[in-house]
């Protein structure tokens, strides 16, 4: 047993102050653990200077641990925070309670788009749409994941045995994908998005993980600012999960990020390994131990 942290089952501790002087995040930190695998699991997210609410969404560390989740609202949208925040609902909603493969993910990405596209429509005309990047373990051990994608967030794999960051996806955007964008918008641009129709299914990817390396999803407001250099740099340096975390988007914020920036990490833990001072501790079905 654990005892329940003061703030409601996570752990949740400030970083620097964001552009406006204010609170810029709470990092969110919990550890997950089965009879045969032990995940930690830490998120930050804070909101870019361009608005005043923060269009990233993410899963909540101290969820069920089957499904750990980051989208982005695509700006110049409609509603691009509630479309981020429903695309990670609706994803939770369907892969929660089931098995996660490549045919299941895609079918609540599709379902997600249409309930997102469906839920603007009542509010406004214009389209709104959110980029997103998920990693789900598919095996009892946690040593085999899935990864999907749509748009321009991104996920790593931070190796432990010989600190090297490997990208898993690939952007999604009319650079890459070789496709014009429309009047006004950039090669840089996500081409493919959920919410507005600009989607036939995720990319994904499956990955190994060895004890001790960490899975890195995060928003363009994180890797357009950090470079892979920087992130092997931060994400070795003996920390906890959560400082982890906090160190890269703050880096971001230091490199002039002004957008919406997210970082969510899962590290694949030894059964040795001890989780900080009151951190939450969750079974993998999200009820604390």
């Amino acid at each position: 047993m654990t005892t329940p942290h003061p703030s409601g089952g996570r752990l949740t501790t400030p970083i620097e102050p964001g552009p406006g002087g204010g609170l810029a995040a709470l990092a969110s930190h919990a550890v997950h653990a089965s009879a045969f695998r032990r995940l930690e699991a830490a998120v930050v997210s804070t909101c870019g200077s361009q608005h005043a609410a923060n269009e990233d969404a993410h899963s909540e560390p101290g969820g069920a641990g089957q499904l750990f989740v980051v989208a982005d609202g695509v700006g110049g949208g409609a509603m691009a925070g509630t479309a981020s925040r429903l695309l990670v609902a609706e994803l939770h909603r369907a892969l929660d309670a089931g098995s996660i493969d490549a045919g299941t993910v895609r079918d609540a990405v599709l379902a997600a788009d249409h309930t997102i596209r469906d839920a603007i429509a009542r509010v406004t005309p214009r389209p709104g749409a959110a980029t997103l990047v998920l990693a789900a373990p598919l095996d009892a051990f946690g040593a085999r994941w899935l990864v999907a994608w749509v748009g321009d967030c991104r996920a790593y794999r931070l190796a432990a045995a010989h600190p090297r960051l490997d990208l898993i996806t690939r952007d999604e955007t009319f650079r890459h994908l070789g496709e014009a964008p429309p009047a006004g918008g950039s090669p840089d641009d996500p081409a493919r998005m959920v919410g507005n129709g600009a989607t036939d299914g995720p990319s994904v990817a499956t990955v190994d993980l060895d004890v001790g390396d960490v899975l890195l999803l995060c928003s363009d407001g994180v890797h357009k600012s950090v470079g892979a250099a920087a992130m092997v740099q931060l994400l070795s340096r003996p920390l906890p999960l959560a400082r982890q975390g906090e160190a890269l988007v703050a880096l971001a914020r230091r490199n002039g990020s002004v957008d919406d920036a997210t970082a969510l990490l899962v590290r694949r833990c030894g059964f040795g390994a001890a989780a900080p001072p009151g951190t939450p501790s969750h079974r993998f079905d999200g009820s604390p131990r």
